[in-house]
């Protein structure tokens, strides 16, 4: 696992957003694996940037979403749907053909579940994974205990994300849908690159856990220490509760220097 440790939100983004735009320039039918939440908007903005003043072309691009809430409609304010198209897919030329967000209205949602691995399948898999990490260490909607091989499935989702993201919810956590749906962390664990973002002192200890910790289920994110190709991009805040952060600064700066020659 690549550690790069940034003095600012907007540097991370930075990074983030060159990343997937290097390897977009490679690939054109680039397969995106998406995250939401606050963390990646900063990278979405850079990404939307890219596409109006540096003419970066989407065209055949294809995404999938990590997850989604059940029993609301794509249209709710604070659908994922909704999210997606605010911050990212109204602003870039994504085919609509190509998008593809976790149904939150399924009738059959296991049925919908194995038709979203296969549909990834098709794609060819997915190049990059974009993923932010919760307080408590999961990625995506897997939650605290979720099998390391899981797949597209259904879940409960704990208080702890509830009250996190009761936020968007006017503040009740009564209005926050309790379950929902997410690609498993087999699946994450699948895509080519993951790009793991965290910001702010609330995340420190989680992405401790993740970088430096034991892999367990207890903490989800902490099965990316076993990809191949996983990079983390985090900010001086959430770097904080890190052991070897002075190393971590060290390796990234000698991958520049020689990048450089």
């Amino acid at each position: 696992m690549e550690i790069i440790i940034q003095s600012t939100y907007k540097q991370l983004a930075t990074i983030a957003s060159e990343i997937i735009r290097d390897a977009l320039l490679k690939k054109p039918d680039l397969v995106l694996g998406l995250a939401t939440g606050s963390t990646p908007i900063g990278l979405y903005k850079a990404l939307v940037r890219m596409y109006k003043e540096d003419g970066l072309d989407f065209s055949s691009v294809t995404t999938f979403n990590l997850d989604e809430y059940v029993g609301i409609p794509c249209e709710h304010p604070q659908s994922y749907h909704t999210f997606m198209a605010n911050h990212f897919f109204d602003h870039v030329n994504i085919s609509m053909k190509n998008r593809h967000i976790p149904q939150n209205t399924a009738e059959n949602h296991e049925a919908f579940c194995a038709a979203y691995e296969e549909a990834i399948a098709r794609a060819g898999g997915i190049d990059i994974q974009v993923l932010g990490i919760g307080t408590d260490g999961h990625i995506g909607f897997n939650e605290v205990g979720s099998s390391l091989a899981s797949r597209t499935r259904i879940v409960t989702l704990t208080e702890s994300t509830l009250v996190a993201n009761a936020s968007h919810f006017e503040g009740d956590m009564s209005a926050v849908p309790e379950i929902a749906i997410t690609m498993g962390i087999g699946t994450i664990m699948e895509a080519k690159q993951c790009l793991l973002l965290a910001n702010g002192t609330s995340k420190s200890e989680a992405i401790a856990k993740a970088v430096e910790g034991p892999i367990t289920s207890m903490v989800p994110a902490s099965i990316l220490q076993m990809h191949p190709n996983t990079v983390t991009i985090i900010d001086e805040s959430a770097a904080s509760d890190l052991k070897e952060v002075e190393y971590y600064k060290r390796s990234y700066a000698n991958k520049l220097k020689l990048q450089s020659q």
